[in-house]
C-alpha cells in the first residue's frame, strides 16, 4: 500500500511525523507533498529539521493559500504516484486543495481530525472541515464527539475514533524540549495569527486592551501579524515582549514555562491543556470544546474583548481534568484503519 500526504502549514508538519513513523512501522509506503501554504523557513523547515520529518518528494513551493492553485500540483503528484490513498490533515486550504485534487482523480482520501466544528461558518477553516469531510472515504476522529457529529451530518465516509495525533507528537517531542531562557519573571504566552485577528483595526485594539492589562507577555510574532504591525504602526507596551516565531521544541518549552497561554490557535489551546496550562482563547466560537466545558479554557471575543484582564486573572486549570483527545497512539490507529481498508 502506498499514500500521499498532503501538507502546507505548521500544525500540519507536526502532525505528520508521528504518523508517518506508524505508517513505516505498518509497511506502508508514504510520499510527501508540501504545498507551500507556509514558505517562511520559521514556520516550515525549521519543523523538518527540527522533528526530523522525511523530506517531501513534492515541494509545490507556491507561496500562497490559494486552493485553487494548489490543486492542479497536487494533480500532477497523485498522477505520478498513483496512490491507494491521499492523507490530508485538518482544516487549512491545503487540506481542501489535496483532499479535491485527490477525489477528482478518483483517489480515496483519509481526513486526519475530521468531525470538529466550531459552529462559526466565517470562518474558512470551518468551511473547509465540512467540505472535506463530505468527500472523504475515512474520516479519523479525534473524540466521540467529532464522530457523532459526523454521523449526524450523514458524510457517506467510514469514520474511526482515533484520538488527536498532535498528543501523539507532543508525547515524542517534550522530553526534547529545552526551557526557555528569559529575563524576565513570569509570563503569559501570547500568539495571535488568525486572518480575522489580524485586520489592522481588530489588531490594534487587541494590543490596546492587551498593553493595558499590566500582564508580562512573551509574544513570537507571525510574520503575518508582525507585517500588520509595522504597517499599521500598532506599538506593543514594554510588557509585550516580542520575539521571532519558534519551533515546535521551544513552543512547547515555552507553554510549559508560562503561567497562561493567550492565543487563536487551535492547537496551542489543546498543548496547554495537556501541559495543564490555563488558557484564553482570542475567538468567541472554538472547535475544542470540550477545553471549554471543563473550565481550562475561557474564550473572549476579539471585537470586544474589555474583559481581557478579568479573564486572564481569573482563569484556572481544573484539578480533576479529565483526559481529552486521545492517549498519544492516534497514529497507530490511523495506520491501522488505512490498512484494514485495503
Amino acid at each position: 500500500m502506498n499514500v500521499l500526504t498532503v501538507v502546507g502549514n505548521r500544525p500540519q508538519f507536526i502532525k505528520s511525523g508521528p504518523v508517518s513513523e506508524a505508517l513505516r512501522g505498518a509497511g506502508i509506503e508514504e510520499v510527501g507533498l508540501h504545498t507551500g501554504q507556509h514558505w517562511d523557513d520559521a514556520l516550515s523547515t525549521v519543523f523538518y529539521e527540527e522533528l526530523g520529518l522525511p523530506e517531501p518528494r513534492h515541494r509545490l513551493d507556491l507561496h500562497t493559500a490559494d486552493p485553487e492553485a494548489m490543486r492542479p500540483g497536487i494533480a500532477d503528484a497523485i498522477e505520478r504516484e498513483r496512490p491507494d490513498w491521499v492523507i490530508v490533515y485538518g482544516d487549512t486550504n491545503s487540506t481542501l486543495a489535496g483532499a479535491e485534487a485527490a477525489v477528482e482523480a478518483g483517489v480515496r482520501v483519509a481526513h486526519i481530525e475530521a468531525g470538529l466544528r466550531s459552529g462559526d461558518l466565517t470562518m474558512p477553516e470551518e468551511r473547509n472541515r465540512i467540505a472535506v469531510d463530505r468527500i472523504s472515504t475515512l474520516l479519523l476522529a479525534p473524540d466521540e464527539r467529532s464522530a457523532e457529529t459526523l454521523r449526524a451530518e450523514g458524510v457517506p465516509g467510514r469514520i474511526e475514533v482515533v484520538g488527536d495525533v498532535m498528543r501523539d507528537a507532543l508525547d515524542l517531542s517534550l522530553p526534547f524540549a529545552k526551557p526557555a531562557a528569559l529575563d524576565h519573571g513570569p509570563y503569559a504566552l501570547l500568539t495571535i495569527h488568525r486572518e480575522a485577528n489580524t485586520e489592522p483595526e481588530r489588531l490594534r485594539r487587541l494590543i490596546s486592551e492587551l498593553n493595558g492589562t499590566g500582564w508580562t507577555f512573551v509574544f513570537p510574532v507571525h510574520p503575518r501579524t508582525r507585517a500588520v504591525l509595522d504597517g499599521a504602526g500598532i506599538r506593543l507596551s514594554p510588557d509585550i515582549r516580542a520575539i521571532g516565531p519558534q519551533g515546535y521544541l521551544e513552543t512547547l518549552a515555552l507553554i510549559q514555562g508560562a503561567t497562561r497561554v493567550v492565543t487563536d490557535s487551535g492547537g496551542l489551546q489543546k498543548e496547554a491543556y495537556w501541559l495543564g496550562v490555563p488558557c484564553v482563547t482570542l475567538r468567541d466560537t472554538t472547535e475544542w470544546v470540550d477545553t471549554v466545558r471543563v473550565g481550562a479554557n475561557t474564550l473572549v471575543d476579539p471585537a470586544d474583548p474589555v474583559a481581557l484582564a478579568e479573564v486572564l486573572t481569573g482563569a484556572t486549570f481544573p484539578a480533576d481534568a479529565p483526559q481529552l483527545y486521545g492517549d498519544g497512539h492516534a497514529a497507530e490507529r490511523v495506520a491501522a484503519s488505512l490498512a484494514a481498508d485495503v
